[in-house]
């Protein structure tokens, strides 16, 4: 059976990253206590990690990524774009802003929001 839930990342109480300080071994009941590295990418949500696996199968295409979304260029930047803020690894755009008219457009189909609009028109 498969275990849909994901370790928190932050501490609920203070906000810090938490600590992976125990394993332990379903078949056996083996557990192991110390400090881990943890898995900077097991705690996304499944619809980001979906957008990792499909962008990394594809080489970095996101003509790809926007195919396999079902969703418009604009909005499938937006979505990679949310995920690496996510992960702490947004930058300073490398490529031009998108037009106006496609940011538009995703903001009026519903995929993208108001603040993201505006980030990708400033």
């Amino acid at each position: 059976m498969t275990n849909d839930r994901h370790a928190p990342r932050d501490c609920p109480v203070c906000g810090e990253r938490l600590a992976l300080t125990r394993l332990g071994c379903d078949a056996c009941g083996t557990e192991l206590s110390g400090h881990f590295t943890a898995c900077e990418y097991c705690s996304l949500p499944a619809e980001d990690r979906t957008v990792l696996r499909v962008f990394l199968a594809s080489r970095g295409n996101m003509k790809d990524l926007e195919r396999h979304l079902g969703v418009s260029y604009p909005t499938a930047r937006a979505r990679f774009d949310a995920l690496l803020r996510r992960l702490g690894l947004d930058r300073a755009p490398v490529e031009s802003t998108p037009p106006p008219a496609d940011v538009l457009e995703a903001l009026a189909a519903g995929d993208i929001d108001v603040d993201e609009a505006m980030r990708q028109l400033d």
